[in-house]
């Protein structure tokens, strides 16, 4: 959902994501969900304030939708606040 990634993925990033993943008993996200879920962590931040960026990523989660479609609500739902 964009001409290019959100921004160059520091290695570390996905080596911890993986080792957590792992812990957790899920498979590790790839670069486009991870891509995808900045995007999200994005728009949830631009529409509101910041905190919001990691209770969207979670609340997505929470509803089992994937990365794309969550982002698509989120897009749509825009800033919904009044003024």
């Amino acid at each position: 959902m964009g001409p290019g990634p959100v921004t160059e993925l520091d290695p570390a990033v996905g080596q911890w994501l993986a080792a957590y993943a792992e812990a957790i008993g899920v498979p590790a996200p790839t670069e486009a969900e991870i891509d995808t879920l900045l995007r999200l962590a994005g728009v949830a931040a631009h529409a509101s304030a910041r905190q919001a960026a990691p209770v969207a990523c979670w609340l997505a989660a929470t509803a089992g939708l994937e990365p794309t479609q969550a982002l698509t609500i989120a897009a749509a739902v825009g800033t919904g606040l009044p003024g």
